[in-house]
């Protein structure tokens, strides 16, 4: 089964480090155009691990071309599946056999990136054993996986931890081990602990509730993919999920859901830069509450048939931010809303209330003078009306974004380096910022 996708490109090996590692970016005025944002990150990750569940070819259409979708490709890989990418783009899984999986998920791989830990549930539903390295990722404070092991373990699974690695056993049965329904409340509606529950329930004997469940766009994405598999999931989108438990899925074809936070980036490009643009895949409904800060913020946003626009003239207008699970304003969206304010009317206060850590690029965009002060949770941004050319460096994929966007209007050259991080989340943001009238290289 492994590798016998009939597809004529493998996807490329993550490990293959970029030459090309800076963004130059000069300031070209106003922006024009369409753009596209492609397939989300946040559910193609999951939807590449769903497919663990059920053997045979799973084909998966919309995948981003990303670095953080090479890991996960790897980390199928060194699971047992094959995994490639055909001339239309669409991705193809090829899942063996439950005696064909192996279910160890090395440290090597799981540590480039946090998301891997989802192959955990997927891996104790279908193999009844796990063995998953602690996850690595982004750097912007810690995101333990106590969710994931204590609702596992509500499930009847039992785990050890040592030498980096988590170890799981589902609970013996006479057929083998199996995970068992159980009624589960998450102390924080953790998308990526739904979705590992979620997907270990599909095969759980009985029915599984999940309370204060996640409740993304990405998560509904997931379990519309699991329910075309035969699972029986109800409530997603909802803090309320029931899954009824399956004895066997199958495979299947899945369209990813277009990327919400791509989408915001372009959205705070026009805000800060100006300019009047067109996104043609946006799904204005998976951000109704950022579309409402936007506007608030002076950006016209207008659902059109051709797509979401976004126009913007002048500064953007101050506003306070606070950071919210969905549907709140996401923190993925934080860093772009902090650099359109960084230009901005007014003084704005930015509250950050879901993970420690993720103000750190605001010392890069100081270096850029922008007036920012920051206490704890909360950072207080006195706009104002021009950025200044700096050399500067990415600390994640959204910092890294950000600060592109502040070199738009930022007087001189400014160089971003960490370049690397930002193509985990993005195809190529220099490409799709030039074709909006952009003057951004990679160099």
């Amino acid at each position: 089964m492994p590798g016998t996708a009939d597809v004529r490109e493998p996807v490329p090996g993550a490990a293959i480090l970029e030459a090309v590692d800076r963004f130059v970016i000069q300031p070209n005025g106003p922006l024009a155009g369409t753009a596209h944002a492609g397939g989300a990150k946040n559910s193609a990750l999951k939807l590449m691990a769903a497919c663990l569940l059920a053997e045979g070819r799973h084909v998966l259409h919309n995948v981003p071309a990303i670095v953080d979708v090479d890991i996960m490709s790897e980390v199928l890989s060194a699971l047992g599946a094959g995994v490639a990418r055909r001339p239309d783009g669409a991705l193809v899984i090829e899942v063996p056999p439950t005696n064909g999986l192996v279910p160890i998920a090395p440290y090597d791989l799981v540590e480039k990136m946090r998301a891997s830990v989802v192959v955990l549930g997927p891996l104790l539903a279908r193999c009844g054993y796990a063995r998953v390295s602690m996850p690595g990722g982004d750097d912007f404070g810690g995101r333990p996986i106590d969710f994931h092991v204590n609702g596992l373990t509500s499930m009847g699974a039992t785990f050890e931890t040592s030498h980096g690695y988590v170890e799981g056993v589902a609970a013996p049965g006479a057929a083998g081990p199996r995970l068992v329904g159980s009624r589960i409340v998450l102390e924080y509606p953790s998308h990526t602990a739904t979705d590992n529950l979620m997907m270990a329930a599909v095969l759980a004997k009985g029915t599984t509730v999940i309370e204060n469940a996640a409740r993304e766009p990405e998560v509904a994405d997931l379990a519309a993919m699991l329910n075309k598999m035969g699972a029986h999931v109800r409530g997603a989108g909802t803090s309320h999920l029931e899954i009824e438990g399956t004895e066997e899925l199958m495979a299947v074809e899945h369209r990813v859901i277009p990327d919400r936070v791509v989408v915001a980036t372009y959205l705070a490009a026009v805000g800060i830069a100006g300019g009047d643009i067109v996104i043609d895949d946006a799904r204005p409904e998976h951000m109704e509450m950022l579309l409402h800060k936007l506007g608030s913020m002076g950006l016209i946003l207008e659902h059109t048939p051709e797509g979401l626009r976004a126009a913007g003239s002048g500064l953007p207008h101050a506003a306070d931010v606070a950071t919210l699970p969905y549907p709140g304003v996401a923190t993925d969206y934080k860093p772009f809303l902090v650099t359109m304010l960084s230009v901005s009317d007014g003084i704005s206060i930015v509250t950050e209330n879901l993970f420690e850590g993720r103000f750190r690029y605001i010392d890069e965009l100081r270096r850029m003078g922008a007036d920012i002060r920051t206490e704890g949770h909360h950072a207080v941004v006195r706009g104002v009306e021009r950025l200044s050319g700096a050399p500067v460096r990415a600390s994640d994929i959204r910092a890294g974004a950000a600060l592109v966007l502040a070199g738009l209007v930022a007087d001189g050259e400014t160089v971003v380096s960490g370049a690397a991080h930002v193509d985990r989340g993005y195809e190529d943001l220099a490409g799709a910022l030039c074709s909006l009238g952009a003057h951004v290289r990679r160099q």
